[in-house]
Order: C-alpha cells, then structure tokens, then sequence
C-alpha cells in the first residue's frame, strides 16, 4: 500500500466508505475491490485495493496497484487472494495479536488511533 502512495487516512476513509456498502467489485471468497484516490488524483485514476472482509470489524488490505500497472488480478491469484482472507478472517485476537508482533501484518489507525 505504502509503495502505491496510500496513506493510512486513505485506507481508513476507504474502510470508512466500505462499511457503508460502497464497494466496487464483489470477488467472492469475503474479497472486495476497492478504488481509494491518489494524492492529486480522483478514484478513476487511483490505485485499486484487494480488501479481505466480512464487512464488519475487520478490514485486510491485501494488495494494492495502480490502473497504470495493471488492469486486475488474473484468476490464480484470487484464489490465493481469497485463501490468505479465509486465514486472516479466521484468526482470534491472539492470533492478530501474534501476527502484529511478528511484523507480518500491520495495523493501520486513523486520526483517532482507532483501528
């Protein structure tokens, strides 16, 4: 996320903007598409997010890439995209806990330090 320019107000007003239903793509397998805008640049242009949710208290950014990179995923990699979302999405708050620690997923907080 960081390399495509995606601050962590960005991701948070996204996960903001989800929550209310406003997705782009549906991928199945608990996978959304999400389009968050770039600095100086609108949504249209932006980059495009795979997130792993149950659209409820839990939002996994799991990949991010700008329209002038690629157009999509290919269909091998939604189907690791939505292994690693039935994985994340089933861990406890030990195993999150765990993970964070580890470095292998990073928590993203907005203005209020909330998650």
């Amino acid at each position: 996320m960081r390399k495509a320019g995606l601050s962590d107000e960005a991701l948070s007003n996204a996960v903001s903007e989800m929550a209310q239903g406003l997705v782009d793509t549906e991928l199945g397998g608990h996978l959304v598409k999400k389009r968050i805008a770039l600095p100086g640049q609108g949504k249209r242009g932006g980059a495009r997010t795979i997130v792993a949710t149950k659209m409820a208290d839990r939002w996994f950014f799991l990949y991010g890439f700008s329209k002038n990179e690629r157009a999509n995923i290919d269909q091998d990699e939604l189907k690791i995209f939505q292994e690693l979302a039935k994985e994340l999405l089933g861990f406890d708050d030990r195993q999150l806990a765990t993970a964070l620690e580890a470095g292998e997923i990073v928590e993203v907080c907005n203005g209020n330090d909330q998650t």
